[in-house]
Formats: structure tokens, C-alpha cells, sequence
């Protein structure tokens, strides 16, 4: 069965941009044409949004550096440890709601310090798989789509992330 599951994801990009291709051609569209216009305005959208990127990445580094996340961290130690989770899991919860690099930093240490088959690993491996960069995303996408109103999708984004990281503890208590 396993096997079966690595084929299908080996073939399955192809068979995607094959078909994409297949049915450009047969609708007679300048395939390789809207390609690169498509590509030419993906780059005008990187230009547009790297100030923001280079803005959330220096915070969170400095926010990093500095021994910020620790201290939060140790502040809502005493919380954290009731309903079972270690109070370095938070730092990562912030991080990755900004940066998904940065919290691949923070993975990185967790993982050396405990292991990634211990239950703090394992919690912060599902976690950071079913959580969202919120903020980034948010910044990125409203900013190059030029909303101005976001009504309740920094809400609805948080409370995501917090059904995110109470599943991915559950999930890892029953590994």
C-alpha cells in the first residue's frame, strides 16, 4: 500500500501539468505564451510584496535573537504544562504565524534538544504542518491583491491556528 502511495505522488505533478498543457492545446491557447506572461506577473508580485518579506523575516529575527520568544514561552509555562504541552511549543506557534523559515529554525532546536520521535517532536512536526504563516499570508496576499478591508479573516486565520495546534497535541499524544 505504501508503495502504491509513492507512485501516485511520484506521477502525479506530471500527469497535472501534462493535462493543464493537453487542454491549453486543445482549446488553442498560446500555451507558452500565457506561461511567461503569467510568469512576468508572478515576478512583478515578488518585487511588489519583498519589502513586507524582508520586513517580517528581520522581526522575527530580532524577536529570535533577542530572547523575546523565550521569555514568552517561560511566561505561559505554567498554563502550557496543565493541558500538557511544553511551554517552548509557544515561540513556535508565534514564529510560524509570521515566518515559516524562522519556525523551521525554531524546529530545528526542538528537535535537536529533544528528538523528532519525542512527544514534544512529534507535536511540533504536525504542528507546523497544519498551521499557516497567518500574517504573511495575509500581508502578501491582501497586499498584492490590494484589499483594504480584511473583515474577519485575521480571526477566522487565528482561530485556525489554535484548532491546528490543539489537534496536532492530540494527535501526537495518540502516536
Amino acid at each position: 500500500m505504501a508503495q502504491l502511495f509513492t507512485n501516485f505522488s511520484n506521477i502525479i505533478i506530471p500527469v497535472i501539468i501534462f493535462y493543464i498543457v493537453a487542454y491549453g492545446l486543445t482549446v488553442k491557447s498560446k500555451v507558452y505564451e500565457d506561461f511567461i506572461k503569467g510568469a512576468k506577473d508572478g515576478f512583478h508580485t515578488v518585487i511588489q510584496i519583498m519589502p513586507t518579506l524582508i520586513g517580517l523575516m528581520v522581526a522575527v529575527g530580532v524577536l529570535r535573537a533577542s530572547g523575546f520568544l523565550t521569555f514568552v514561552g517561560n511566561l505561559f509555562a505554567g498554563v502550557t504544562e496543565r493541558f500538557g504541552f511544553s511551554s517552548e511549543l509557544i515561540p513556535l506557534i508565534l514564529v510560524k504565524m509570521f515566518s515559516s523559515s524562522a519556525a523551521t529554525g525554531l524546529v530545528l532546536d526542538i528537535f535537536k534538544n529533544h528528538g523528532p520521535d519525542s512527544l514534544i517532536g512529534m507535536t511540533t512536526s504536525i504542528m507546523t504542518s497544519c498551521t499557516e504563516t497567518v500574517f504573511y499570508t495575509m500581508s502578501v496576499y491582501f497586499m498584492a491583491a490590494k484589499v483594504t478591508k480584511t473583515r474577519y479573516t485575521l480571526a477566522g486565520a487565528i482561530l485556525a491556528t489554535i484548532s491546528g495546534v490543539i489537534a496536532s497535541i492530540m494527535l501526537a499524544k495518540l502516536m
